[in-house]
């Protein structure tokens, strides 16, 4: 499989569209340095595929990377079928994914443009198991699934 991270993006404050930045580093335990989401707690880094992106994009809205809050746009995995525990690898950085979707407790602006929001569906979110920079471009590597009750296969 070949799959990348297309486009990495960071917030200085919650609820607001991510931007592009050239690179980012990632902390263990922490997520990554200089974004709003950081800390100690299970959705540490939020990923979104950009064909979740495209879908949007198909309804006729001007969306791109990070415009769903999402940190990492990545292409080639369908990232909601990950069972959670799934590992991926992106140079050094290691996540293991936590969370599929999450609830929206208010409509952001993508929701009432389109009547409807990609990210509670379809993004995921991780904690950083090992540290490093994670820069556009660089692949993306589904390793093998770690979870106690990972019996299904990826």
């Amino acid at each position: 499989m070949s799959a990348q991270i297309v486009a990495v993006c960071l917030s200085e404050n919650k609820g607001e569209r991510k931007k592009e930045v050239e690179q980012a580093e990632f902390r263990i335990n922490h997520g990554i340095v200089g974004d709003a989401h950081a800390g100690d707690w299970h959705r540490q880094v939020s990923l979104l595929a950009k064909e979740s992106i495209q879908k949007m994009q198909a309804l006729g809205l001007d969306v791109d990377n990070g415009d769903f809050a999402e940190n990492l746009t990545t292409e080639g995995i369908e990232l909601p079928k990950l069972p959670i525990g799934s590992r991926l690898r992106a140079g050094d950085v290691l996540l293991e994914i936590t969370q599929i979707g999450k609830e929206c407790h208010n409509r952001c602006a993508i929701y009432y443009q389109a009547g409807d929001c990609v990210m509670p569906k379809e993004g995921i979110f991780a904690k950083v198991l090992q540290e490093g920079i994670i820069k556009p471009g660089d692949g993306l590597e589904l390793l093998a699934t770690q979870s106690a009750g990972a019996g299904h296969g990826v």
